[in-house]
């Protein structure tokens, strides 16, 4: 597609297809990580078997990209024809009368064979409001080279106690080696997606049951002291200014012993063209601490369309092609089934080309199904999601706890202060949010 103005692009300004008659642009914004980046670049396809349509693409960061998506769908500006949102916004947006559903799915796409746990996740009112391009758990990612050397090994199960051991025993900054990477990035979709596994497992709860927060509570600080301390006895420096992308260049580029993160990584960590580790990389479950529960979490990046886009038929066809079995068996065709996007279909997890390629892919599977967003925690709360909470003030909400706790790690406040900034902030917005008298 010849190049155009980013302004012509927003607009959805059309430009000549076949023929002589005019092609609709679709306006599509995405987050800038390696799966959405190669759909961009087979998208040329897409345009090549349907010339009525072209795409133009807005690829942001993840913090930037949920700025961008949320004002343009919640002030009604049409802007945005496709969007990329998780399965956190999907059911609150549905509900809201936010998105178009897909209500006319070809049979080639076989709905059935999406994972259970991802199609309920983007099922409101018993319609499909999105469509999954990847979806996702956390597990623990390895150096098994450094272990070796040192004699050590990685329990299937970890705790983080013993993680923290071993980080310590691996490390050797004087090499430029850390030895342990973790999100450091303010943002709820940022550290907070590693803050809230270690709360989780540590028995914290962000509210109970009359919505009361409790981010002074005793595993809170327990978590987050142990976060702190971890990162700066074993972490490497700057690592506020380290989110999902900036984290994962580390571990390819062989900074990191460890690192807990999303299971998706694993792609390409395994990958020699794009990992300098590949080939020494082992994985196991997410660490805990006294409890499983909510020690991993479930997410997804999904395709939607906004109610005001005047394109949704356009937006839903390509929606429904790069999400579709024939997409995958692309990605396979040009990239190796290595390159697939994981966790959406049961088909690709019984695929011998795949679990050929993706020796990790039994573990992810493991993760997504024993994740479980309706029972986040061991103790009742009256919320859904393990990484997030399933209300609109969660994005405003987890952002400010993350900035504190960032706040604590470079040593700007105490983890008490912090976590009393972000329980004062939080009371706050839950009052004026109704939830609390």
């Amino acid at each position: 597609m010849k190049a155009k103005s980013i302004f012509a692009g927003l607009l959805g300004l059309a430009v000549t297809g076949t023929a002589g008659h005019a092609a609709t642009t679709i306006t599509i914004a995405t987050v800038n990580n390696s799966d959405m980046i190669v759909m961009e670049k087979l998208s040329s396809q897409f345009e090549a078997q349907n010339p009525d349509i072209r795409l133009h693409w807005v690829t942001l960061e993840e913090n930037v990209l949920r700025q961008r998506v949320t004002t343009d769908i919640a002030t009604h500006s049409g802007q945005l024809d496709l969007i990329t949102v998780g399965i956190y916004e999907v059911p609150i947006w549905g509900k809201l009368g936010w998105l178009s559903p897909f209500t006319a799915i070809p049979a080639s796409y076989k709905v059935d064979d999406l994972l259970p746990s991802i199609r309920n996740a983007l099922t409101v009112d018993g319609k499909l409001d999105a469509v999954p391009f990847y979806g996702e758990s956390s597990f623990t990612i390895y150096r098994t080279d450094l272990l070796q050397a040192k004699h050590l090994t990685m329990p299937e199960n970890p705790t983080w106690s013993q993680i923290a051991d071993l980080a310590g025993k691996i490390s050797d900054p004087a090499h430029g080696v850390y030895g342990i990477c973790l999100r450091g990035k303010p943002g709820w979709g940022e550290n907070m997606g590693t803050i809230a596994d270690i709360a989780n497992s540590f028995g914290g709860r962000y509210f109970d049951m009359d919505w009361h927060p409790l981010l002074t509570s005793a595993p809170w600080k327990q978590a987050v002291g142990f976060y702190v301390k971890l990162l700066k006895d074993s972490g490497p420096p700057g690592v506020v200014s380290n989110g999902y992308n900036e984290t994962l260049a580390l571990f390819a580029s062989g900074k990191c012993g460890m690192w807990v993160d999303a299971t998706v990584s694993a792609s390409f960590l395994n990958n020699p063209a794009t990992s300098k580790v590949a080939g020494k990389v082992g994985y196991a479950a997410a660490p805990y601490a006294t409890s499983k529960v909510g020690s991993h979490y479930l997410w997804a990046w999904t395709l939607a369309v906004p109610k005001t886009s005047r394109k949704a038929e356009a937006a839903k066809r390509f929606a429904l092609w790069a999400t579709s079995p024939a997409y995958i068996e692309l990605v396979a065709r040009t990239n190796g089934w290595g390159a697939v996007p994981p966790g959406t279909r049961s088909s690709t997890y019984r695929n011998p080309d795949y679990l050929k390629a993706a020796p990790y892919a039994p573990a992810v599977l493991a993760a997504m199904q024993s994740a479980d967003p309706n029972h986040p925690v061991t103790q009742p709360v009256p919320y859904t999601g393990i990484s997030y909470v399933g209300i609109p003030e969660w994005q405003d909400i987890g952002t400010d706890i993350g900035q504190q706790v960032a706040a604590a790690v470079s040593g700007q406040m105490s983890v008490d202060d912090a976590l009393k900034q972000a329980q004062d902030d939080t009371t706050r917005a839950m009052t004026q949010g109704g939830y609390l008298r």
